[in-house]
């Protein structure tokens, strides 16, 4: 059992350190904070369970590497980052309605007591009520709401699990708005087993950032574009690995995959137009199993780019723009 696991079973009703106070702190500086340890909104990721995120790309972010990494606007209308912000306080006030707990904001970065790159910068605090004492405050659209359906998501509740570490609280609530209509509160109490488990994960995820090592890809579309990040140029040159037996190994098995994922979606094109040819103008198809719809989509419009620039070719050169190139992973056997 490592060190920071003891420490935390000693200390499990300790206050947390207030680390920074948050009021009048700017986003830039509550970001540079941030960098300096694992918040609540990390954890998942830090231990590979953020489906969103992965460890490669929180990687990039607590050693500075993420500048190029697309990021989302808080001021962008468009992405649930802003709904989330904005509609926060209504959630709070909604949960107190609800259930009659008053909450409060912290207005601090919290730091564990002994762990000091764990760190929670909590939504709500809620007061006089018996045994809990940490509000966490989400909402879900219509995609993310399916995530929803069976109770908290694991990612949610690392987050949750993270906080309780920190602050040396017993319980959590959670409360969530779906679709922008429905309020459900979930209970959180907490797990000293997956606390245990929590710390001895980020403490090796933390290594990964204080050795500057990066942690391994873990296949997803967010440690893609970390890749992306991290080597965005070729340099020309060659590397062999033909005497690296695990890296040949590895080569081997992308070779056999790939040849295996190209014969099934040529099985699933051949099913789909089978299907498609027996339905005929059909718009719908019942099964024994499920059901099918194929339907014809709005038409929309368009602008004829070629034919403009045939009538206007002094636009081309006015409205011309570099796109940089990227990488691209070719394979020869």
């Amino acid at each position: 059992m490592s060190n920071a696991i003891r420490a935390d079973k000693h200390i499990k009703n300790q206050p947390a350190l207030r680390l920074v106070s948050t009021r009048g702190l700017d986003r830039e500086s509550w970001l540079e904070v941030r960098m300096g340890g694992i918040g609540g909104s990390d954890a998942a990721a830090a231990v590979g369970l953020n489906p969103y995120k992965s460890m490669l790309e929180l990687w990039l972010e607590k050693t500075g590497r993420d500048a190029t990494l697309e990021k989302p606007d808080p001021n962008d209308t468009t992405h649930p980052t802003y709904w989330g912000t904005l509609l926060e306080p209504i959630v709070a006030a909604a949960y107190t309605k609800q259930t009659g707990n008053r909450v409060r904001k912290v207005n601090a970065v919290l730091q564990h007591p002994t762990v000091g790159y764990m760190l929670a910068n909590l939504d709500r605090e809620i007061v006089g009520a018996t045994g809990i004492h940490i509000l966490e405050c989400k909402t879900a659209g219509e995609f993310g709401s399916r995530l929803w359906r069976d109770g908290v998501p694991e990612y949610v509740q690392i987050q949750v699990q993270h906080q309780l570490a920190v602050t040396g609280k017993q319980a959590a609530d959670v409360a969530v708005l779906l679709c922008g209509q429905k309020l459900d509160v979930h209970r959180i109490d907490r797990d000293e087993e997956l606390i245990a488990r929590l710390i001895e994960l980020e403490a090796r995820f933390w290594q990964y950032v204080q050795t500057d090592t990066p942690p391994p890809a873990d296949g997803s579309e967010s440690a893609d574009r970390a890749l992306r990040c991290l080597f965005p140029r070729d340099a020309g040159t060659t590397v062999d690995f033909s005497d690296d037996r695990s890296l040949s190994t590895a080569f081997a098995e992308f070779v056999t995959v790939r040849a295996e994922i190209e014969t099934r979606e040529q099985l699933e094109a051949t099913l789909k137009q089978t299907l498609q040819e027996a339905m005929g103008e059909a718009s719908r198809a019942i099964f024994e199993a499920g059901e099918v719809s194929f339907k014809r989509s709005k038409d929309s419009s368009g602008v004829d780019l070629k034919k403009l620039l045939d009538d206007h070719p002094e636009l081309q050169q006015q409205y011309a723009i570099t796109k940089p190139g990227s990488r691209r992973f070719l394979v020869s056997v």
